[in-house]
């Protein structure tokens, strides 16, 4: 399998984060096609879109230098999620996105420690200085996530979407709280 060379890989306490590869797609397209995707895909699901948002997952890295993580749990190469840096042309502000792909994966912390490892590595590996997570109005679980990153809503920040998203923004790199 073909995979992105010279991306970094990230180890945290129980995952590791690495970039997308072509075999990720069927836990991608597994998430989309769900209920569980209505606050990342546009509308209903679309297979055609899909495979755009996957193509843009992987190439983001090639056109930016950095992008999603693609985590997965130690020891079991099993795609958990995403999580990581995200600057598309249209976006106003670098965000730091996440998404659950696995069902099972919820509730545990996961998301949050993949997250908070692509914050710190934006931060320190990037140089940022501030990162904003854009959060569906009734997306609960990303709202309950960015809070506990220690994020808080922004409303002078431009958003995206329509409707527009919440804009969480991030403590500055000196200020963060790893909890």
């Amino acid at each position: 399998m073909i995979a992105l060379a010279g991306t970094p890989v990230i180890e945290t306490e129980r995952l590791v984060l690495r970039a997308p590869e072509a075999g990720d797609w069927p836990a991608f397209h597994g998430f989309l096609a769900s209920d569980r995707g209505q606050f990342v895909r546009t509308g209903e699901y679309d297979l055609s879109n899909t495979w755009r948002g996957f193509c843009h997952l992987i190439g983001h890295w090639v056109v930016r230098g950095f992008g999603m993580f693609v985590y997965h749990a130690k020891g079991d190469a099993t795609p958990l999620g995403a999580a990581g840096p995200w600057f598309p042309e249209t976006w106003p502000e670098r965000e730091i996105g996440w998404s659950v792909w696995n069902s099972d994966a919820e509730g545990k912390g996961l998301a949050h420690e993949a997250a908070s490892a692509a914050l710190d590595f934006a931060y320190r590996s990037l140089g940022w200085r501030t990162a904003v997570s854009y959060v569906a109005e009734g997306n609960a679980r990303s709202r309950a996530l960015a809070l506990r990153l220690g994020a808080v809503v922004d409303p002078d920040a431009p958003s995206i979407g329509t409707p527009p998203c919440l804009v969480f923004r991030h403590p500055a790199p000196d200020s963060r709280r790893t909890a």
